[in-house]
């Protein structure tokens, strides 16, 4: 399974940007996807979170409100809407995917990092102030 991240960019605080993740590989089990970032210096934190149809959802507390993630099963691809950016959301953005046999029983995605065995190769998104 490959996971393809794209859309971050530069923007101003208040602005918005919409990350997109396409899975390609073996794509016809569904899994249960993720956003996490990770800023310089600091530890990889969990953003949002999707249930592999896609009818549960998970967000972090510092962005309830702001993000929205969702999925098009028929493209392969889960995307992270994000609006009213803070300069604090200033971080490489990845998504990952958990393809384990515990997640084919549980009707939510996990919201453990170490639950996620496939990994994007991250985007830089950047709110200036």
């Amino acid at each position: 399974v490959q996971l393809q991240a794209s859309g971050g960019g530069l923007v101003q605080a208040g602005g918005s940007l919409r990350l997109s993740c396409i899975t390609s590989g073996r794509t016809r089990n569904k899994y249960h996807m993720a956003w996490f970032r990770q800023a310089p210096g600091r530890e990889r934190d969990l953003v949002a979170a999707i249930s592999r149809g896609g009818s549960n959802t998970y967000y972090a507390d510092f962005v309830k409100g702001r993000f929205t993630i969702s999925r098009d099963n028929t493209e392969n691809t889960v995307y992270l809407q994000m609006d009213s950016l803070k300069p604090e959301d200033t971080a490489v953005y990845t998504c990952a995917a958990d393809s384990s046999t515990r997640s084919l029983y549980a009707s939510t995605a996990s919201t453990n990092v170490y639950d996620y065995d496939y990994w994007g190769q991250g985007t830089q998104v950047t709110v200036s102030s």
